[in-house]
């Protein structure tokens, strides 16, 4: 029996995910009047979806009456609605796609009202917007120096952010919002099986690939300092922050926020296995990448400052936490927040503004 088909497993999939989605920016109450109405989570893609094209509708009429701030609102919910439609191992892959595709359109929109500077960067294995802090120059003209290089003394330091099993680059604007509010650049990516990646590239464990190949499309755009650049991952997300802290020199600092030490596939739950298993391709493909999920190796070689964000009440089974991260890397720093759930979306205040800030200051914002 597969995940969607077990029995009485709707009001304990809404509960666990109720923090993650007010965590994410969807609003409250209207998570509870969607997910009051399901009757199975076969259901739940169409609710949200439908939610999100609630707010698409709205946007064109905030549009049509020549209000961009609350069009880019309204587009920014839409992003997250559709998104969160996708969170499920459901059969019908193509609707999934089809929902990431229409998320990713919708933040184009709101960010082509509101943000101007914000730019589309892509490369072989990933896809996000490269996003400024409001006053930082992203005129080549202004930023560049000798040979088109830009100029580090009119440049920002940057966090690439990274989503994890499930996730995507439209779930977390909050951490955005924390990292540009404090002066500094924020590239949000879906790497490879993460939101409109998910169709064309399989999940990898070695991501510090990945991750240079941000930092050398990001390094071409102006009045971002990419010798000043971090990474902030969340969830698997996590993982594939400390293993890029270990092989990607560039990297100044990394944030894991509720990102796995070392993954066991036989104690992982059946949601997570049938996740990997549609990501990856085959069951058989799933189950050799969660073996590669091991930081026993990587940990050591972690010669930067390494920040572990835990939540105390987040225990999954099949997954080793930070925890032993922190204590494997010679210069990581552990913040537990007790009553902090999987990815802390219970408790935002008590992790987000000190690991922002924390961020902040290993990259020199402002200096």
């Amino acid at each position: 029996m597969r995940f969607l088909d077990q029995p009485d497993v709707l009001a304990p999939f809404v509960a666990g995910n109720r923090s993650r989605a007010f965590g994410a920016g969807l609003d409250p109450f209207a998570y509870e009047r969607v997910t009051d109405g399901l009757r199975s989570l076969y259901d739940w893609p169409a609710a949200f979806h439908a939610e999100g094209d609630r707010l698409l509708s709205a946007a064109e009429e905030h549009m049509a009456r020549g209000q961009a701030v609350s069009a880019s609102a309204a587009l920014r919910g839409a992003a997250r609605w559709l998104h969160f439609s996708t969170l499920l191992p459901h059969p019908d892959r193509q609707a999934m796609d089809r929902a990431a595709r229409a998320a990713d359109r919708a933040m184009h929109r709101a960010l082509a009202l509101t943000e101007p500077s914000a730019e589309r960067v892509e490369g072989a294995s990933f896809a996000g917007w490269l996003r400024r802090p409001a006053g930082a120059g992203a005129s080549a003209g202004a930023a560049t120096g000798r040979g088109g290089q830009v100029a580090a003394g009119n440049a920002v330091p940057v966090v690439v952010v990274v989503p994890g099993l499930d996730s995507a680059k439209e779930e977390f604007h909050a951490v955005a919002a924390a990292l540009l509010a404090r002066g500094v650049a924020v590239c949000s990516v879906d790497g490879p099986g993460q939101g409109v990646m998910a169709p064309v590239r399989a999940p990898r464990a070695d991501f510090q690939h990945v991750l240079g190949e941000v930092l050398d499309a990001v390094a071409a755009r102006p009045g971002v300092d990419v010798s000043r650049a971090g990474v902030l991952g969340l969830s698997l997300g996590g993982y594939y922050a400390s293993v890029s802290a270990a092989y990607e020199p560039r990297l100044r600092a990394a944030v894991a926020v509720s990102g796995p030490y070392r993954l066991d596939w036989d104690g992982l739950p059946l949601f997570v296995q049938d996740t990997l298993a549609g990501r990856c391709g085959s069951v058989a493909a799933a189950r050799e990448f969660a073996g590669r999920v091991d930081l026993t190796e990587a940990a050591p070689r972690i010669d930067r400052p390494l920040l572990v964000v835990e939540g105390g009440t987040d225990a999954i089974p099949g997954v080793t936490g930070g925890a032993a991260l922190a204590a494997a890397a010679p210069d990581a720093t552990l913040l537990t927040v007790p009553h902090g759930d999987h990815l802390l979306g219970n408790c935002r205040p008590d992790w987000l503004p000190r690991t922002a800030d924390w961020l902040a200051a290993r990259l020199g914002a402002g200096a």
